[in-house]
């Protein structure tokens, strides 16, 4: 449980930075360039040790290292922009709704036991994420960037399922610590290449506080994944159900901060939602209950 009471706090920390930035004038992109390699010094610093030379001819994890980090950093760059655009709440629904497409290839591919309490369960952490999250503007600026909400979505519920079948099937030599270090060196050095021609192009300048605030952003960033990966194996919950119980929590977590520090509006339907986002956590906590 503590891992993963960890990640989610971590993920929750993720959205709160990314909503500080414009009032330290961080350029998000510099700063999420940073964070990769931050994070990628996080996992070889802290389990190096657990590298093993069987994995070099094991598995196909190569594979899914530049699959995971080239979606790390497309995904997290549009997390970032949706946040100051289209604030911390409806960007976390984008985000955490994407939980209903893994959570379904879980629940097949894996052939997981259902139950009336699991499904109660995971039709009130949907709901609980959407009447949280989701609210209507008339806002041109706020509707010009509701794309991103869309792709977030996709590709959020593509990479959480993808995280989820490496742990389980391609990692026999390789730990998820070290897989998760190494697919955010690439996603830094995917970042970074870009960023090299964004300067040189004359496009942006190089901002040496956007390299702390990546520091910073990294650090939680690393242990939000690793922590996840490993809240599959530490719980002994099924798969679906660790996803669900996180992203409903992240949510509800997320949209409090919002609340309480950001001075989101508070509506009937918000608080609706969060009192069946909490329903879920408790529904699907006792539905793994032996």
């Amino acid at each position: 449980m503590i891992p993963l009471l960890f990640s989610i706090l971590c993920s929750s920390l993720i959205f709160v930075l990314f909503k500080l930035f414009p009032k330290y004038r961080i350029d998000t992109f510099q700063a999420i360039v940073f964070n990769y390699f931050t994070a990628f010094i996080c996992g070889i610093a802290l389990f190096g040790n657990e590298w093993n030379n069987k994995a070099l001819s094991a598995g196909n994890w190569p594979l899914f290292v530049l699959l995971s980090g080239v979606l790390f950093i497309s995904l997290f760059l549009l997390m970032g922009k949706s946040s100051q655009q289209n604030g911390v709440a409806l960007t976390s629904i984008a985000v955490k709704m994407s939980m209903a497409i893994s959570v379904l290839f879980m629940i097949v591919l894996y052939k997981e036991s259902l139950s009336v309490l699991k499904i109660m369960g995971v039709a009130l952490a949907i709901l609980g994420v959407f009447l949280v999250s989701f609210s209507q503007s008339k806002d041109k600026k706020v509707n010009s960037a509701l794309w991103m909400l869309f792709f977030l979505f996709i590709g959020s519920g593509f990479l959480d399922f993808i995280l989820n079948y490496v742990q389980r099937y391609e990692l026999q030599f390789l730990s998820p610590s070290l897989f998760s270090a190494f697919g955010f060196g690439v996603a830094g050095i995917v970042g970074l290449g870009s960023l090299i021609f964004q300067i040189r192009s004359g496009n942006t300048k190089f901002s040496p506080r956007s390299v702390i605030a990546g520091i910073v952003l990294g650090i939680p960033n690393y242990f939000s994944i690793f922590l996840l990966m490993l809240s599959y194996k530490s719980t002994g919950w099924n798969d679906s159900t660790v996803l669900a119980i996180t992203n409903v929590s992240v949510v509800m977590l997320a949209a409090l901060i919002g609340f309480l520090a950001f001075k989101e509006n508070v509506t009937v339907r918000k608080v609706f939602g969060l009192s069946a986002a909490i329903a879920a956590i408790v529904i699907l906590y006792f539905a793994n209950k032996p």
